[in-house]
């Protein structure tokens, strides 16, 4: 899932809040084997710093990339058969590889992604990075600055005829004013959860249960996860913008998230039925500003944010499309993954009718 859910406030990432080179000492990473489970979702915080979700240990891992040179603003990406040769990287067959997230490191513009190498329950976590020539490395998972935060209520692992619920304990990330925010499922009766973690990490803590009223639906919901999410600031006040299977979009005031307390967001729009949502970005274009939202079956959507403050709530059943407006971007077709790549672009990643990735540069839309 996707994708660096960057701290906008809508301009410019807030992330230079230590030099790159000295990101693991200022933030008290020490070096060890992680002993990571698994590799999910990813988001970059202060300097070379990337977040990593590992659903399997239901833990988030800070590791630090450290910094390797590259400006973001004159990275431009066009590398087909990515899954072929990260599996060649790695010495597998394509097949035996998933890709489940990226992230663009917002001053060097590299890109990272969690891999799962096997499709096993056995299967290895990776991280990869793809720098501006177009070549890729291994990050190694030993031996690596690192912090973890684990979370305390997570689901156990079990068969579900929807899957297992251990696998959701994470399903999106971001960093945002000194604080990891991370969305998932808790065992608790309200399973929905979205968590402010503070960083550097000393305790974790049980999280906010959050309830939505889905106008597909036609009723109020605590246990479908948060499936992608954004920080949004609307006036002075930060928020989260979430978006959810079949496919409600909600705002979550962050001041809000406080750990054991209940709260209801307000949901702005619904955007369409059947569809899971996979990865989202803020940008400013033309002096407004605009969620990319790519989902699993309704493509890619451009939503107009001009009336996020304004908007009331929906609170009865509607059929179809209700809220933000948006218009869906119909030549980008296949996107699987989204990250901001600059002020005025962004690097997707493609599945063709065939199976095969390639990552690209886009102007936003």
């Amino acid at each position: 899932m996707s994708r660096t859910k960057l701290i906008l406030a809508v301009a410019l990432p807030m992330l230079m809040l230590a030099s790159a080179t000295h990101a693991g000492e200022k933030f008290g990473l020490k070096r060890g084997n992680t002993k990571m489970k698994s590799a999910g979702p990813l988001s970059f915080g202060p300097g070379s710093i990337l977040f990593i979700g590992d659903t399997k240990s239901a833990a988030v891992y800070a590791v630090d990339t450290e910094y390797t040179g590259g400006h973001a603003s004159k990275m431009k990406y066009n590398v087909a058969n990515l899954g072929s040769k990260i599996a060649d990287k790695l010495g597998v067959n394509a097949k035996e590889i998933l890709i489940n997230d990226m992230a663009v490191n917002p001053n060097t513009g590299h890109v990272f992604f969690s891999v799962s190498r096997g499709r096993g329950p056995n299967n290895l976590p990776v991280l990869m990075k793809l720098n501006g020539s177009g070549e890729l490395s291994q990050i190694s998972l030993k031996n690596i600055k690192f912090a973890k935060a684990e979370l305390p209520n997570a689901p156990a692992s079990r068969r579900t005829r929807r899957g297992d619920p251990r696998n959701l304990s994470i399903t999106d990330l971001a960093y945002l004013d000194g604080k990891v925010l991370v969305a998932g499922l808790s065992n608790e009766e309200f399973a929905s959860k979205l968590r402010s973690i503070p960083f550097p990490f000393v305790e974790t803590n049980a999280g906010a249960s959050v309830e939505i009223y889905h106008g597909s639906h036609g009723r109020f919901e605590t246990r479908s996860p948060v499936r992608a999410f954004t920080p949004y600031k609307i006036g002075n006040e930060e928020n989260i913008v979430a978006a959810y299977t079949c496919t409600p979009l909600v705002k979550f005031p962050v001041g809000d998230l406080k750990p054991g307390k209940k709260i209801q967001g307000t949901t702005i729009a619904e955007l369409g039925n059947r569809n899971r949502p996979l990865d989202m970005v803020v940008y400013r274009r033309g002096g407004k500003n605009y969620i990319l939202l790519t989902n699993s079956s309704r493509g890619v959507m451009k939503i107009n944010t001009e009336k996020i403050a304004s908007i009331g709530g929906i609170t009865n059943r509607v059929g179809g499309t209700a809220g933000l407006k948006y218009e869906t971007i119909s030549e980008l077709k296949g996107v699987v993954q989204l990250d901001r790549l600059n002020q005025t672009s962004a690097a997707i990643l493609v599945r063709n009718e065939e199976g095969s990735l390639t990552l690209k540069t886009i102007a936003f839309p």
